[in-house]
């Protein structure tokens, strides 16, 4: 087919395309604002494939309307809050709401001062009778009043249009309007006589009765009635919210603080008259444009743009009318007006309703206590299916023995039977022992003797017990260990180290050491001891509130410990509740009461359902588990037992056949498609049988039905094998047949059960179902409101003919020409003599196809359309032309309240509620900063930068080179100037893409040097390591792979190729710059974290795809049911729910799907030959869908996207831990693990901390303590094991933040009880170790002696088995030792001429045993050593003794040399007498040894 070009200009054209760079960018901003990007879509799908089309506007919308859009909702609300934080921080926080019943006034007392006394504003001041007063008060009074404000708005929207010959003005429900005007007149007049005129308007509520009452009474007035006062009647209903005292709260916690969302609501009118005046200004005098000749026009118009609805139709008029020329100023100037509008003033409305729900910090902690003790009680009773047992009475089972007793082991008694025998007194000593004085009680003042005395009675009957000797001790040595620290911190602030120091900063490791420390500190010491110190009054009174502070917080540990000490006993109540059940119960616990509880059929089941895949290795010793290298795919796989990963592999193949079923191609017609049937419901049969044999179907602790997700389990599997089993031929449309199988389209919902994570996404959705409903009830209300005032003006008045020439209904007949467009996109100008297309239709007088308030019913619909801020243009023009232009003002204040409210206050709702199911709606300020640095904590990664080579070679200065910050921004640089290469189309026949081409070509290769030098610098292994490297070297690589294509082939697709090349190179600046990188981290976790979010909502789109298909695949083409957007097929149903989920004109598809009869041809017998909709289903079918997908899952997005970003967007002074500090930990971690593996042995930890610099630095001259307790920390986490980075990281965040105002109560006290765990090791360790360094110094001094003591004792011995052996002492030569040692002695000065000789003590006899191997070993133990006297001096052998360890100088020798006149015989009998007497003596007397500890 040949295509002709027609020379359209660019006015003619539009200004939407993808021609140039600017029209590219305008119709990006367009489709990303979500109105008019379908038939953008459609033109592209006529042009091109139809999948390129599909996934390029499908992931446009994803990443800029729903990922990007939302991260300017989570600035706003993240910069007001912290606005909000710094000015309560200032300015303190917020007051407290007072009830709207009482006041405040000044009254003098007796003794002449004014003081405030509060005063009940309801208390009878008037001058009625006490009974009227009373009846006035009473709950009757006021439920009687409510009941008839909802009768009169029953009566009020029963309202229908009647007809044009209909009299309207005195017609029943006029009579019924005066009737309960006079009633609530009479109302109003008793409370006024009752109270008082004063009394009565002093309250809120009562003002606004008094205006409805003077505006109903004006209305009922026959001249004023259907008048504009009928908004005074309908606001009768606004009376109701006082029904239900969770809507009032919920009410006055939105719009009681009024001043700052009505200083937005006033901010936003006058942007919107500023703004309509510019307009005005600027394009009064335009031709042929008439949104902009009059204010109120420019208003219509500039309101339109805030709205988003059909915002592209009023840019665009005016684009065309302003020419060519003008356009690209006139663009800009809306894009910025509609840019502020949309992400920045409706963001506003959202942080202000964040900011009303918001609570204050003390009862964020009060209601943290409150809400861990509702768990508490909520976990102590079984579920209501298991205490039905209770209600039948005990028949515990007995077994018949059938072998002797002994062949038994005894058994346990049970718990049960024994409980009746167990002595309340050990209840009694439980609580006493929870009463009993901490060691802070031993600090108390004198006044409190009494109290202490009074607990000697109890401490003596616990002395009773055994378990007061066990709390005794740990008390004692709780105390022991307090006073050792106390003391030690006293030490240390009596020394100076607190305070008198240089004027260096101290690190945040640093100052909450010390605040802990003086916590402790204050908390255990007493105020005689500080007050005898001299310090100053007001030193004195500052300890005095440190300590009042400080015993508070004690009180909150004990009321924490409370918590916990209930929770336990609720589990182990709740444990013991279903053990007696099960002993006394025969039938509980068994699947349908049939199969025992340890039958081997019953083990068997179970091990087949709970079957699952674990591949985490933990180390036998340290208990630690080991990172495998596929972790991720590990645990993937064990997120679910086998049998659930079968469910589901079964589940996703049944919908996969399901999407091949067409009102064409039947499953009860293609046995193909019955395989699957078959196939599902084989499968499920087998997997339900099986979960029920293992664990029972209800009336079992884990019975299949205990929940919705069982209940829906079962029902599908019902369903499917109802339909299974029936089959049905023929279905006739509006059937039983027709409904199941919409109810068959269920089936994609079984994922949600199978999959955990998606089964927290439906708690996420299901657990704020109450907030939710309350938005409901007000939104309905505000429908209500206008729906019954839109009656009461507009009924019958909206109809006209089709005939814009016909104005009475009795010239409306016969037919007439209408034209119509050839396209909706061109602005074609007809040439003279020209006529547009059109054909003849007959003429009808009817109201508008879409919409009408003829009744209550007609114009909710078109009110909740209108709320969904789709069709509210046309309601808008149809009202000014038909009604008047002061009828406009209408729908405008609706659309106001309902978009920058109703909307607004949905969006604040899901993300309060998504906030409270995560834990962090009650979360103080620092709380909330301390899990946000948890999470960035966990993103955290090491660097995987290799450290700079050693020497300064080649590779030192490449590694310079490519580190330095201007190399990085000229790099950036030159990305954006490719980027810039694509602003011009590539064609191949244009000659400007070669240039191009050749200068991206030249770009390439600049990139290849760079990743060269990279490499060369870091090594391969070390480029290797960062994933941004690795991402660069894969563009590098296709950029290479592209260029040799290109210059090789040099067609359109090489072209194309280059063109992706460039954009993949485009986002790597994304990680060159920290805003961008901080942006580019939020939408990347926001996808990470909302990936089961989107799976969620696509199963959901799946099961209405599959429903639309039964319900809507044969209706007639319409007005937005065409050839692109129908329900064919399931595939072209999602691509129109898609539309849908976007807002995109999804009231038109609804209306088109609700053809009827004679529009349409029906057909009973089958719903595949009707060609007509079905209303009832239609409505609910898009109603349901829209509210669930646009107002709840897509708000799901936005929490946590606003999450996320938190995570991210933080001050410097905000931060508990700034990036700078993260990223020094980093640097020092890179330098100590070498290896790039991620963890490092324990020991390594000490070095690390040496090296941390700044906020992070550890002072081992202030802070020894402290780093003591760091290493002790990391060696006990994993039993001395390797610490990974993020167990350091983690542990130097808890240091660096004060727990008491960071941590929650549960995170709190393990954290607290782990720091005392460590400072009572550490203290111990301490003390070993000051005690080893004592012995050390006594075994220093003691060395010398034992040394000399032990040469003597084997010179002795030796000599002594010489002498008794006497082939051992014949005269033979001395050895070479015995020659160096006489050598030795013979140079050293003589000694006098008497000298002592030593001998062993009986204290030390093991000395002598050890044999010569342990002779080199220091003694422990020492003695002296004693020998007689000789008559004479020794020569030279005994005139110097030259004693070492290890000598051998022989006691033979010595002792020959001294008698040498002596045979041998007598000199060993002397010297065997002597030593025999020596020991003797020796082993009367007592030596004091040394300890050995």
């Amino acid at each position: 087919m040949d295509l002709e070009d027609l020379g359209l200009s660019r006015q003619e054209l539009g200004y939407s395309g993808f021609n140039e760079i600017g029209t590219s960018i305008f119709t990006v901003y367009e489709a990303a604002s979500q109105e008019g990007w379908v038939f953008l879509m459609y033109r592209a799908i006529d042009s091109f494939p139809r999948w390129r089309s599909y996934f390029y506007f499908i992931t446009l919308i994803f990443f800029l309307a729903w990922l990007v859009k939302n991260v300017f909702i989570a600035v706003i609300i993240e910069t007001f809050a912290e606005i909000r934080v710094q000015f309560q921080q200032m300015w303190g926080s917020r007051s407290s709401t007072t009830s709207t019943a009482t006041t405040q006034m000044f009254h003098e007392d007796a003794a002449g001062g004014w003081q405030l006394v509060a005063v009940d504003v309801n208390k009878p001041q008037g001058r009625a009778p006490a009974c009227l007063q009373k009846m006035m008060r009473s709950s009757v009074f006021h439920m009687f009043i409510l009941s008839m404000v909802a009768v009169d708005v029953i009566v009020a929207a029963s309202n229908y249009y009647k007809g044009e010959n209909f009299k309207r003005q005195y017609d029943e429900f006029y009579l019924a309007e005066v009737a309960f005007t006079v009633l609530f007149d009479l109302e109003a007049l008793l409370k006024i006589w009752c109270l008082g005129f004063t009394g009565y308007i002093s309250s809120s509520l009562h003002k606004f009765e008094l205006l409805l009452v003077i505006g109903t009474t004006l209305h009922i007035y026959p001249d004023l009635y259907h008048s504009q006062f009928t908004y005074f009647q309908v606001l009768r209903v606004v009376r109701l919210i006082k029904i239900s005292p969770a809507l009032e709260d919920f009410v006055y916690k939105i719009f009681g603080p009024g001043k700052k969302l009505g200083s937005l609501v006033v901010f936003t009118a006058s942007l919107l008259i500023v703004m309509s005046a510019i307009s005005l200004q600027m394009f009064c005098f335009v031709e042929e444009l008439d949104r902009f000749t009059t204010f109120p026009r420019a208003f219509m118009s500039m309101f339109q743009i805030l709205t988003q609805e059909g915002w592209v139709d009023v840019m665009d008029q005016t684009l065309n009318a302003v020419g060519h020329m003008w356009a690209p100023v006139v663009a800009i100037y809306f894009i910025l007006y509609h840019l502020f509008a949309t992400l920045i003033l409706l963001s506003l409305f959202v942080a202000v309703i964040l900011d009303n729900l918001e609570l204050d910090e003390d009862l964020k902690k009060l209601k943290q206590l409150k809400q861990s003790e509702a768990n508490a009680d909520t976990k102590e009773k079984l579920p209501l299916r298991l205490r039905i047992f209770e209600k039948f009475p005990n028949r515990p089972q007995m077994v018949k023995i059938s072998k002797l007793p002994s062949d038994f082991t005894v058994p346990k008694i049970r718990e049960s039977f024994m409980k009746q025998f167990i002595d309340r007194q050990q209840q009694d000593t439980s609580c006493l022992l929870r009463r009993l004085p901490s060691a802070s009680s031993s600090s108390c003042d004198h006044s409190k003797r009494s109290g202490i005395e009074e607990n000697k009675y109890i401490d003596q009957k616990l002395r009773k017990s055994v378990f007061s000797i066990r709390a005794r001790n740990l008390l004692e040595k709780e105390t022991a260990i307090n006073k050792i620290l106390r003391a030690c911190t006293r030490q240390r602030m009596l020394s100076g180290s607190f305070e008198g120091q240089p004027a260096k900063e101290r690190s945040i490791l640093s100052v909450q050491h010390h605040i802990r420390q003086e916590r402790r500190s204050l908390r255990h010491g007493s105020n005689s001891q500080r007050i005898s110190r001299g310090k100053s009054l007001e030193t004195l009174t500052q300890d005095h509130s440190n300590t009042v502070r400080y015993r508070n917080a004690q009180r909150e540990d004990s009321e924490i410990k409370m918590i916990q000490e209930k929770k336990e006993q609720a589990e182990m109540k709740r444990k013991v509740q279903e053990e007696e059940l099960r002993e006394n119960h025969p039938y509980f616990d068994k699947p349908l009461f049939i199969v025992g509880r340890e039958h081997r059929f019953r083990n068997f089941c179970r091990v087949v359902v709970r079957a699952r895949f674990n591949a985490s290795k933990t180390d036998p010793v340290t208990g630690a588990v080991k990172n495998t290298k596929y972790h991720q795919l590990y645990d993937l796989l064990g997120l679910v037992t086998y049998l659930d990963w079968v469910m589901i592999i079964v589940t996703i193949c049944s919908c996969i056949s399901m999407m091949f079923e067409s009102p064409f191609r039947r499953v009860m017609h293609a046995p193909t498609l019955q395989i699957a049937e078959y196939v599902f419901v084989i499968f499920m049969s087998i997997e339900l049988n099986l979960k029920i044999m293992a664990d029972g179907l209800f009336f079992t602790p884990t019975a299949v039905i205990r929940d919705f997700g069982g209940v829906m389990d079962i029902f599908i599997y019902l369903v499917s094998l109802i339909f299974l089993c029936w089959m049905p031929q023929n279905v006739p449309a509006k059937s039983g047949a027709q409904l199941l199988m919409v109810l068959r389209c269920l089936r994609p919902l079984r994922i949600f059960k199978l999959v955990p994570q998606m089964r927290k996404v439906v708690r996420e959705l299901f657990s704020g179902f109450k907030e939710i409903f309350l938005v409901s009830i007000l939104l309905l209300t505000l429908m209500l409101v206008f729906a019954s005032f839109g009656v009461q003006l507009f009924a019958g008045k909206l109809a006209k003919c089709n005939d814009p020439h016909i104005i009475s209904r009795e010239d409306c007949h016969g037919i007439f020409r209408i034209n119509v467009s050839v396209s909706k996109n061109l602005n074609l100008k007809l040439r003279p003599g020209e006529k547009k297309p059109g054909f003849w239709v007959p003429r009808v007088w009817a109201n508008p196809r879409n919409f009408n308030f003829d009744n209550v019913g007609n114009a909710m619909l078109a009110l909740f359309e209108v709320l969904s801020l789709k069709g509210w243009v046309e309601v808008r023009d149809v009202i000014i032309h038909r009604v008047g232009p002061i009828h406009g003002i209408y729908i405008h204040v609706f659309v106001f309240l309902g978009c920058m409210i109703g909307l607004t206050l949905f969006v604040g709702v899901v993300i309060a509620n998504f906030n409270e199911n995560k834990g962090t709606a009650l979360l103080t300020v620092d709380q909330r900063r301390w899990e946000d640095l948890k999470s960035r904590l966990k993103i955290a990664q090491p660097l995987h930068l290799p450290p700079r080579p050693d020497n300064d070679g080649f590779r030192a200065k490449m590694y310079d080179i490519t580190q330095h910050p201007f190399f990085k921004r000229t790099i950036a640089v030159l990305v954006l100037a490719q980027s810039v290469l694509l602003s011009v189309k590539w064609d191949a026949a244009d000659p400007v893409t070669v240039p191009l081409a050749t200068m991206s070509v030249v770009f390439t290769f600049i990139f290849v040097l760079e990743v060269t030098m990279k490499i060369i610098a870091m090594s391969p292994s070390g480029f290797w390591q960062s994933r941004r490297n690795r991402y660069d070297l894969l563009v590098t690589s296709l950029g290479v792979i592209w260029v040799i294509l290109h210059f090789a082939l040099l067609n359109a697709y090489t072209y194309m190729m280059g063109a992706c090349v460039i954009v993949f190179r485009f986002f790597s600046i994304c990680g060159k710059h920290v805003t961008l990188k901080m942006l580019l981290l939020t939408v990347v976790v926001s996808m990470y974290k909302s990936f089961f979010i989107i799976v969620g909502m696509f199963l959901l789109l799946l099961c209405y795809a599959f429903a639309g298909v039964v319900l809507f695949g044969t209706v007639k083409y319409g007005e937005n049911i065409n050839r692109h957007a129908n329900f064919s097929s399931a595939g072209k149903a999602i691509t129109v729910l898609f539309r849908i989920v976007t807002g995109e004109d999804w009231n038109k598809i609804m209306h088109d799907c609700m053809v009827q009869p004679p529009f349409c041809t029906p057909d009973n017998s089958t719903y595949w030959k009707t060609d007509c909709g079905n209303y009832a289903g239609a409505l609910m079918y898009f109603c349901s869908f829209y509210v669930i997908i646009a107002y709840i899952m897509l708000n799901l997005l936005v929490a946590i996207i606003v999450e996320n970003f938190s995570l991210f967007y933080s001050t410097e002074e905000d931060q508990l831990l700034s990036y700078n500090d993260l990223r020094h930990f980093q640097i020092i971690w890179n330098m100590v693990d070498d290896k790039r593996e991620g963890v490092i042995p324990t020991f390594r930890v000490k070095f690390l901390l040496r090296l941390l610099r700044g906020r992070l630095e550890v002072d081992l001259d202030k802070d020894k303590l402290l780093f003591k307790h760091m290493c002790y920390e990391m060696e006990r986490l994993h039993n001395g094991g390797d610490v990974t980075f993020h167990d350091v990281l983690s542990m130097l965040s808890y240091r660096s933040v004060d727990i008491r105002k960071s941590l929650q109560l549960e995170e709190l006290l393990a954290r607290e009880q782990l720091e005392y765990t460590i400072e009572e090791e550490v203290a111990k360790q301490t003390i070993r170790m000051w005690l080893k360094k004592c012995l050390k110094r006594i075994r220093a001094k003691q060395q010398q002696s034992c040394s000399i003591i032990h040469s003597l004792r084997e010179s002795q011995q030796q000599e002594l088995s010489r002498f008794l052996n006497p082939p051992s002492i014949e005269t033979t030569q001395p050895s070479e030792d015995m020659n160096a040692i006489n050598q030795d002695n013979s140079a050293q000065p003589e000694t006098s001429s008497q000298q002592q000789l030593l001998s062993p003590t009986l204290s030390d006899r093991g000395g002598y045993r050890q044999d010569s191997a342990d002779a080199g070993k220091p003694q422990r133990k020492f003695g002296q050593w004693r020998l007689p006297s000789a008559p004479k001096p020794i020569s030279h052998s005994v005139s110097s003794v030259n004693l070492r360890f290890g000598g051998r100088s022989t006691m033979k020798s010595v002792v020959c040399k001294m008698n040498p006149m002596s045979d041998a015989a007598s000199c060993g009998s002397e010297v065997k007498k002597w030593w025999t007497r020596q020991l003797t003596v020796e082993s009367d007397e007592s030596g004091e040894d040394l300890l050995d500890i």
